[in-house]
Parts: structure tokens; sequence; C-alpha cells
């Protein structure tokens, strides 16, 4: 593409970001992207920078020209990046996800679970785990934390839209504090490897008896700071504002193939908001 042509997209995206307020973005299946094989990503939080990069700067390299109605929420996504699944091939496959709420605002569970379910072409995900905004230093997580999140969760669960609920990081006490109010029953826990090498026997004990899955990840307390969103945002556009942008939340879902248990896509979508002046 000449650099002319370049520039007038560099500038037509511009103009579209600093008008919008909100910020939709899907990476499109990462198992496909070429790019990002290059180098692997040495962390979630540098995979997900590099992929909100990549995915701005293919959208914005194909931006037209700015409308002249310039709309308030930018969808960038690539159509042919989507990992739209067909009917004939649902039963096959898992689709699991993990939600990191950035901010604490329960009513965009249910917006990151019905763009997921619309971008993947499904009518419900199998599975979701749930990681609440981090806290401040020295507070640590309570049932009344995580209450109104597993609610609206719970909520996705009797419409169908979700089959399977879990948490992320929960000590025995407090996943035992959640089994006993919850009515739909927590049906995995996520334990961080790095915080602890082995499975602490009590939480394996209780989550053997309750039938709760204990699984592994390697995700940070924080998936991505303000300032690692900000900067994505910064490099992908010339001249652009980016201070009053901020992560609402991230979804991270893989598409799994059930008999042979292996990883069919997997992708993020994200979502931010502009704060208002």
């Amino acid at each position: 593409m000449d650099s002319q042509h370049t520039e007038a997209n560099l500038n037509n995206a511009t103009t579209l970001l600093n008008h919008a307020t909100t910020l939709k973005l899907h990476t499109g299946n990462l198992v496909n992207r070429s790019r990002l094989k290059k180098k692997c990503p040495s962390s979630p939080s540098e995979e997900l920078q590099d992929c909100i990069r990549a995915t701005l700067s293919d959208w914005f390299s194909t931006t037209p020209s700015a409308p002249q109605e310039l709309p308030d929420t930018l969808d960038c996504s690539i159509p042919q990046a989507a990992d739209a699944i067909t009917p004939e091939e649902r039963e096959e496959l898992k689709v699991s996800v993990k939600l990191f709420l950035c901010q604490s605002d329960e009513s965009s569970i249910r917006a990151a679970v019905e763009m997921a379910c619309q971008m993947l072409a499904v009518s419900q995900l199998d599975s979701v785990i749930i990681a609440p905004p981090g806290l401040p230093e020295g507070d640590s997580q309570t049932l009344a934390h995580l209450q109104p999140a597993w609610e609206e969760l719970e909520a996705l669960v009797r419409t169908q839209k979700i089959a399977a609920i879990g948490t992320s990081d929960l000590d025995k006490d407090l996943l035992e504090q959640l089994y006993i109010w919850a009515q739909v029953k927590p049906s995995s826990n996520q334990v961080n490897l790095a915080s602890c090498c082995v499975m602490p026997p009590d939480l394996t004990a209780f989550a053997k008896e309750f039938d709760i899955q204990l699984l592994t990840h390697n995700d940070p307390k924080e998936l991505m700071s303000v300032a690692t969103f900000q900067e994505a945002l910064q490099e992908s556009t010339q001249d652009l504002s980016v201070a009053d942008w901020r992560l609402e939340w991230v979804l991270r879902y893989s598409i799994i193939v059930k008999s042979r248990g292996i990883i069919k896509a997997k992708g993020y979508l994200v979502n931010a908001q502009k704060a208002s002046p």
C-alpha cells in the first residue's frame, strides 16, 4: 500500500477514535495468526498487548474514509479472522471462556457473554470462569465482593447463555462460602501456579468432595494495566489522545475439539470506554 494511502487511513482511524466513546475489539483466531507465531509471547499480558496492536493496525490499514456521521462505538474486528462455529460442528466443540473484569460493573458480564456468542455464532458458552477486578493493596477478596458478579452469571445460566460457571484464585474458605451461598454452584476453580507450586491439600479435598474441577493458570493479577492498554492504542495511530481510555473487560476464549482435546481456535474480545471529560 502506498504511503499516501496509509497516511489517509491513519488519519481516518484517528478521527474515528477521537470521536468514539466505546471501542470493541476482536482479535480473531490466534492459532492462525502467523505474525504472532514468529515470537512466542512471554506472558498472557504480552500476548494481549501484541494482539491489540496487530488487530488495530490491520483494522486501520483497511479503514475507508471516515463516514459523515461518526459512530460512538467502534467495532474493530477483521471479518476474515472471525471464528464463527457452524451448526454442524457445534456438538464436537467446547467453547471455554475466561472473563477478566477490569472495573466493578456487573452489567458488562452480560455484554461480554452476548458479544462472545455473537462473534462465535453460538447460542451458549460451555463454561465461563470469572476473574474479578483487582482490589486495592492490602484488601483481600470476600464473598461480598464476589456476589454481584456471581448473581449475574447465575442469571445467564438460567437463560441458557452459559452451561457452567467457575471461579479464579479462591482459597478453600472462600470457595466453600461461595459454594454454600450460591444457587448455581461453581463447577471449577482456577489456581495460579505462581502463587503455589502444589495445590493446597484443604482446597483439593474440598474440591474433590463437591465435584469442583481444579484447573491451573498463569495469568497475572492484572491482565493489562491502564498504561499498557493506552500504549497499545497510541502505537496504532497518530496524534491520538489516549489518556481517557480505560479497559472495561477482556474476554479470552478457547474453542476445543472435544474428542481430541486440541485447541481449534483462541482469541480475545476487548471492550474499552473513554471516560467523559
